[in-house]
């Protein structure tokens, strides 16, 4: 008996290696767990592209939005791990969700780190009838209009509900955080007037920042952005002590994909983020390419442990609750 299950055992994994040296064979799944139009579209459209050469086969962005990237994630947890279905994973979905809400599955576990990609600061933009060009200025504005202005959030628990849950501690100003499915629908209402302010990524607000459509009044960063270099980072602005934050992202795969379909598309990941025009594309977003170095799925695992062990304690001293 055992040495019929030692033939098995050895059977499937000759199977299972040869399979995953095949790889891939037919087009890939990339889940983008957002609608179309925010930050992790902006950053997995061009790498998706980018890493097509490479594994000789399509890569088709799939948006499956809701949640704060939850019903997205939830989908890849639970698909085959034979690498055609992937996920881009950001701060949200692998970092605040698990503090926040009830999931079905776990971020660290249930994932297979792939590649760390890419870094982005938020920038605080207003509609352009804010009676405010300033981060001083829009403080001002608040305290005299409690209660009156409304800010976008892409979810119970994103940067932008965090960075108003700030705001509103350190200012003691008071107006609504109204959620959203991503950062798409935000900038629509932004633009809209629906709501009167949000802090937004680069990729979806810069456009609007250039025609006029919106104004930015600081970014969450250290030094100020090429692509907005007339934007004042928070520290500059007056927020005390600063606003440093980074919406990252990086490639992951369901547990228990094999190893060498992992360093398959980490290659291609790191082809991508190597070529000039994705590059370029990412650049002009206002986005930082990871080093060489931080490509990996060693480095993307101790980001991810690092970010958890830092924002857990902050989201649970906001008090938000799990939903």
């Amino acid at each position: 008996m055992k040495r019929l299950v030692a033939i098995v055992v050895f059977a499937l994994v000759a199977v299972t290696g040869a399979w995953a040296q095949n790889y891939p064979t037919r087009p890939v799944v990339l889940v983008v767990p957002y609608p179309p139009g925010g930050l992790s579209d902006a950053v997995g459209r061009p790498v998706a592209e980018g890493m097509q050469g490479t594994l000789g086969q399509t890569v088709v962005i799939e948006n499956v939005g809701g949640a704060n990237g939850a019903i997205g994630s939830s989908r890849v947890a639970r698909a085959a791990p034979d690498g055609y279905t992937l996920l881009l994973g950001i701060w949200n979905t692998h970092v605040a969700i698990a503090k926040i809400l009830k999931l079905d599955y776990d971020v660290v576990k249930d994932f297979a780190p792939i590649a760390f990609m890419t870094d982005a600061p938020l920038l605080l933009t207003v509609h352009k009838s804010v009676p405010a060009n300033s981060y001083n200025e829009l403080v001002d504005w608040l305290k005299a209009n409690p209660d009156k202005a409304s800010s976008g959030s892409a979810g119970i628990g994103s940067p932008p509900h965090l960075l108003d849950e700030v705001v509103r501690k350190q200012t003691r100003t008071r107006f609504e955080t109204v959620h959203y499915r991503g950062a798409g629908p935000i900038m629509q209402d932004l633009m809209g007037g629906q709501i009167q302010m949000a802090f937004l990524n680069p990729a979806t607000a810069a456009p609007h920042v250039r025609s006029g459509a919106i104004k930015a009044l600081g970014v969450t960063s250290a030094q100020r952005m090429k692509i907005l270099p007339d934007v004042p980072t928070m520290a500059e602005a007056g927020f005390p002590g600063g606003m440093e934050f980074s919406l990252w992202s990086g490639l992951f795969a369901p547990k228990g994909t094999p190893r060498e379909i992992i360093d398959t598309v980490n290659r291609a990941v790191v082809a991508s983020l190597a070529n000039p025009k994705v590059r370029e594309r990412l650049a002009n977003q206002g986005m930082e390419i990871a080093t060489r170095e931080k490509q990996t799925p060693e480095s993307l695992a101790a980001i991810q442990q690092a970010e958890i062990k830092k924002w857990w304690p902050i989201i649970e001293a906001a008090g938000i609750k799990p939903q």
